[in-house]
C-alpha cells in the first residue's frame, strides 16, 4: 500500500518533481561532465607517453661530446639516455609575411626506440641520408594548410636552407605547442621541426656533439637524485640544470588544466546539490505537514515508525536517482562536447570521451546523499509524529519578534503588501532557505561570467599595462649593447629597450623555485613590472624585486636574503634582499636592476632581446629588415600574443559561460516554481476564499507571487555577495606559477546576472499565475477544516 502511495504522492507532486529533478540533473551534469573529462584526458595522456616513451628528465646545455652520454647513463635509476640537438630559427613561407618562429630537434638514430618517439600523422620519418627533409608539427601544418611534398626555406644559425617536408606529426613532448618565450600556442606563427641529425648537426657545428639530452627512468626512481647528478655531469658543459618530467612546459600546462578541472568537479557540483537539498526540503515538509492525519492512520494501523522512514525516503531517493539519471545523460553529452574543445586545443592524437562506471556510481551516490540530507528533517519528523498528535493541525512557529508586519513602517503599508510580510514571517526558515536558493541561481550565473571579465582584466594588466612595445626581438645568443643602435636605425621603431634575463633557482630556507632573472631597466619605459597598486616599480640598487606569487610560495617578506642561483654562462650565487613584489597576472620572476645583474653575472654589458615601439604603418618594412639579421631568433608582436590569448580561451570561456548561465537560470526557476506550488497548496483554501468574496484574479496571484517577487528583489544583492565567495574559491583553484586570475567582475557580469534571475523568477511566476487562474474554487471550498 505504501508504494502506491508513494507513486500517487510523486504525481500530486510532479511539478514540484520536476522542479528538483532538474536542479540535481545540473549538479550532477557538472560533475560527470568534469570528472569524465578529467579521467578521458588522463588516460590519453598517460597513454600516448607510454606508447610514445615520454622522457622523465630534461636538460639542456651548451655542448658536450657523446661520450658524456654513457655517464649519464651509468647514473643509478637511469634506464635510457637519448641525446639530440636543439636549434632555433625561422621559416620563411611565401605568401605570409609575418615572421614563423623554428624549434628544431634531431631525429634520434633509431626512433622506433628513442624516446619522446614521434607519431606521424601524415607521410613517413625522411630517408637515411636525406639531409633536406624535414617532419613538421600538426598544429603547424593545420594551421598553413601544409602537406607532404611541401618546400619550406628554414634560416637557422644564419644558414637559409631549403627542405621537403616528408611527414606531419608530434611527439609527447608537444601537447601543448607555445613558442618559447609566450604562454599561448600560435599554430600559424610558431613551428616544430624534425630534422635528420647530420643536417641540424652541420647548422650548428655540433658534429659528435649535443645540446640536449633527455632521459628515462626506471620505476619508482627518486626524481631529485637523479636531477642532481645529472647537473653535477653537465655542469662543465654549460649545463643550465636538468628538470623532472612534473617541470617540464607541456607536461606542466596540461597538468594545471587538470587540476583546474577537478577544481570545478567539486565546486559547482556542490552548489547544485546544496539548492537541489533545500528544495526537497521544503516540498517535503509541505508534504508531510498536509498528510499528518494520513501518518496518524498509518501509525494507528499498526505501520511501524521505520516504515513511515523508509517510506519518505524512498520517495527522496527516488527523486534523487531520476536526477542522477538525466544528470549523468545531459553529463555525458557536455563531456563529449568538452572534450572536443581539448581535443583541438591540446595535440593528443586521441581524446575519446570515456564515461567510466566509477564516475557514475559516484553520481548516484551523490545524488543519493543530497537527496537524503534534503529529506532528512521531514522524514524524522514524520516517524516522530504520534498518532494522537497528527490528528491536530500543525501549530506553526512563530515568536512574537517576527511579526514585522505589526511593527514600525509596515503598519503603514497596504493590507496586501503587510499580508505579503505576514505569510513570509509565517514559516521563516523556509523564506530564508527560500532566499538563500534564489541567492545562489545569482550566483552561479555571476560565477560563469567571472572568467570572461578575468581575462580582459589579465590582458589589461598584463599587455596594456606593463608591456607598451609593439614588437620584442630575441637573438640567438646574447650579444654587446651596440646591437640596440642597430635596431633603432630600423623602419618605424621610435624606441628601443634592452632586454637580459637567465635562468635562476631562488631559494628562501627550505623553499625553492626555478624561474628567471629578469634585469630591469630604470629608464624603461616600454616593458616593467608594477605593484599592487598598479604603480610603477623599480628595485632599488642592490635590491630584488620577485612576483607576488613566488614570494607567496617561498614565504618571503621584504627584508628577507633570497638567494639566486644562476644557470647560466658563469654560474654564481648572490644573495639580494627582498625590495619589493610585483604584480603580475602571468608567470613567476625575479627583478634585478640592470647595472647590478650585469655586474653581478661578471660578463659585462649583454642583452639576449629587446623590445621596440614601432610605427604601425612600417611594421612590414621592420620585419622585412629583422628577417634578414641571421642573429634574430625570434619576432613577436604584442597584439598577436593578445589576439592568440584570446583565441586560445575564446571557445572554452563561452561554452564554459553558457552552461553556468543555463544552469543558473535553472536554479532560479526551479526555487521560484517550487516554492510557489508549495504556497498555493499551502493557501489554495485562503486564495480561494478570497475569490469567492469579490478579489480579481491578479490581486490573488499578486498576493501569492509577491511574496516570491519580494525574495527575488532581495536575493539578488545576497546573489552577489555569494558570487564573490564562490568566485574567490575558484581563483583560489586557478591560482599557479602560470598565472593567476584576479578577483574582477565586471559592472555588466552584475547586471546580466541581476536580470537573467528576474527573468527566470519571471517565467517561473506566470507558470504559477496560471494556475491561480484555473483554481477550482467550489472543490477548494469543500475541503475538510
Amino acid at each position: 500500500m505504501l508504494a502506491r502511495k508513494r507513486w500517487r504522492d510523486l504525481w500530486t507532486l510532479r511539478g514540484q518533481v520536476v522542479a528538483i529533478v532538474l536542479v540535481a540533473a545540473v549538479g550532477i551534469a557538472t560533475l560527470v561532465m568534469s570528472q569524465a573529462t578529467l579521467n578521458s584526458l588522463q588516460s590519453s595522456r598517460d597513454r600516448y607517453y607510454r606508447e610514445q616513451a615520454f622522457a622523465d628528465v630534461f636538460a639542456d646545455l651548451k655542448r658536450a661530446p657523446e661520450q658524456v652520454a654513457s655517464r649519464l647513463a651509468g647514473i643509478p635509476g637511469v634506464l635510457a639516455v637519448d641525446t639530440r640537438i636543439v636549434a632555433y630559427g625561422r621559416i620563411e613561407l611565401p605568401g605570409f609575411d609575418d615572421p614563423i618562429s623554428l624549434q628544431a630537434l634531431s631525429m634520434p638514430s633509431n626512433v622506433a626506440t628513442g624516446l619522446n618517439r614521434l607519431r606521424l600523422r601524415e607521410g613517413h620519418l625522411p630517408h637515411l641520408g636525406d639531409r633536406h627533409a624535414i617532419v613538421v608539427s600538426d598544429a603547424f601544418a593545420e594551421a598553413q594548410r601544409l602537406h607532404v611534398g611541401t618546400t619550406l626555406t628554414i634560416v637557422m644559425h644564419g644558414r637559409r636552407q631549403e627542405f621537403h617536408v616528408t611527414g606531419i606529426g608530434a611527439t609527447p613532448e608537444f601537447v601543448a605547442q607555445m613558442p618559447p618565450q609566450s604562454m599561448f600556442p600560435d599554430p600559424r606563427r610558431f613551428a616544430i621541426a624534425w630534422l635528420p641529425r647530420p643536417a641540424i648537426e652541420a647548422a650548428l657545428d655540433l658534429d659528435g656533439a649535443f645540446n640536449s639530452v633527455t632521459l628515462a627512468l626506471q620505476p619508482d626512481t627518486p626524481r631529485q637524485p637523479v636531477l642532481d647528478a645529472v647537473d653535477a655531469v653537465l655542469a662543465s658543459y654549460g649545463g643550465v640544470g636538468a628538470i623532472a618530467r612534473e617541470d617540464q612546459r607541456s607536461h606542466r600546462y596540461l597538468s594545471e588544466e587538470f587540476r583546474q578541472l577537478g577544481t570545478m568537479a567539486l565546486l559547482f557540483p556542490g552548489v547544485f546539490l546544496s539548492v537541489s537539498a533545500f528544495v526537497l526540503y521544503v516540498v517535503l515538509s509541505r508534504l508531510v505537514a498536509s498528510q499528518r492525519e494520513q501518518i496518524g492512520t498509518l501509525k494507528a494501523f499498526g505501520y511501524a515508525p521505520r516504515e513511515i522512514l523508509l517510506h519518505y525516503a524512498g520517495l527522496a531517493l527516488l527523486i534523487g536517482c531520476v536526477g542522477a539519471i538525466l544528470g549523468i545523460a545531459l553529463g555525458a553529452y557536455l563531456g563529449h562536447q568538452i572534450a572536443g574543445l581539448y581535443r583541438d586545443f591540446y595535440r593528443l592524437p586521441y581524446l575519446d570521451f570515456i564515461l567510466p562506471g566509477s564516475v557514475m556510481v559516484l553520481a548516484f551516490a551523490v545524488s543519493a546523499i543530497s537527496a537524503l540530507a534534503g529529506a532528512a528533517i521531514p522524514v524524522l519528523r514524520a516517524m516522530r509524529l504520534a498518532p494522537a498528535e497528527a490528528m491536530r493541525p500543525d501549530v506553526p512557529w512563530r515568536p512574537a519578534w517576527f511579526r514585522l508586519e505589526r511593527f514600525g513602517p509596515a503598519r503603514r503599508l497596504r493590507q496586501a503588501h503587510r499580508l505579503i510580510l505576514h505569510n513570509l514571517m509565517q514559516r521563516p526558515w523556509r523564506t530564508l532557505l527560500t532566499w538563500v536558493g534564489l541567492g545562489f541561481g545569482t550566483a552561479i550565473i555571476m560565477m560563469g561570467r567571472f572568467q570572461g571579465d578575468a581575462i580582459d582584466n589579465m590582458v589589461e594588466r598584463g599587455f596594456e599595462r606593463g608591456q607598451r612595445h609593439d614588437v620584442s626581438v630575441a637573438f640567438t645568443e646574447s650579444i654587446t649593447p651596440r646591437a640596440l643602435d642597430e635596431l633603432r636605425a630600423l623602419p618605424g621603431a621610435t624606441r628601443v629597450e634592452a632586454q637580459r634575463a637567465v635562468p635562476v633557482w631562488v631559494r628562501f630556507r627550505a623553499a625553492s623555485h626555478r624561474t628567471a632573472l629578469v634585469a630591469v631597466d630604470a629608464s624603461a619605459l616600454l616593458k616593467r613590472p608594477f605593484d599592487r597598486a598598479d604603480r610603477p616599480i623599480d628595485p632599488p640598487p642592490g635590491g630584488l624585486l620577485l612576483t607576488d606569487y613566488l614570494a607567496d610560495m617561498l614565504g618571503a617578506r621584504p627584508g628577507d636574503i633570497i638567494e639566486l642561483e644562476t644557470l647560466q654562462g658563469h654560474r654564481r650565487v648572490l644573495r639580494k634582499p627582498l625590495a619589493g613584489v610585483v604584480s603580475e597576472p602571468f608567470g613567476v620572476q625575479a627583478y634585478l636592476p640592470m647595472d647590478a645583474f650585469n655586474r653581478e653575472l661578471g660578463d659585462g654589458a649583454r642583452l639576449d632581446g629587446a623590445v621596440l615601439a614601432v610605427d604601425s604603418a612600417k611594421v612590414p618594412a621592420l620585419f622585412v629588415e629583422l628577417q634578414r639579421r641571421p642573429g634574430v631568433a625570434a619576432i613577436e608582436q604584442r597584439r598577436v600574443a593578445i589576439r592568440n590569448f584570446y583565441e586560445g580561451m575564446a571557445e572554452t570561456i563561452l561554452t564554459f559561460t553558457l552552461i553556468t548561465t543555463a544552469f543558473g537560470v535553472v536554479i532560479t526557476a526551479g526555487v521560484v516554481y517550487s516554492s510557489a506550488r508549495v504556497a498555493l497548496s499551502e493557501r489554495s483554501r485562503d486564495l480561494a476564499s478570497l475569490r469567492v468574496l469579490g478579489f480579481t484574479t491578479g490581486e490573488v496571484g499578486y498576493l501569492l507571487l509577491g511574496e516570491l517577487a519580494l525574495l527575488t528583489v532581495l536575493a539578488v544583492p545576497l546573489g552577489f555577495a555569494l558570487g564573490h565567495a564562490l568566485v574567490a574559491l575558484l581563483v583560489m583553484g586557478f591560482d599557479s606559477d602560470l598565472f593567476r586570475m584576479p578577483h574582477y567582475v565586471s559592472p555588466s557580469t552584475y547586471g546580466i546576472a541581476g536580470l537573467c534571475t528576474m527573468l527566470a523568477a519571471l517565467a517561473a511566476s506566470a507558470a504559477i499565475a496560471r494556475r491561480v487562474q484555473r483554481l477550482d474554487l467550489v472543490a477548494v471550498l469543500k475541503a475538510r477544516e
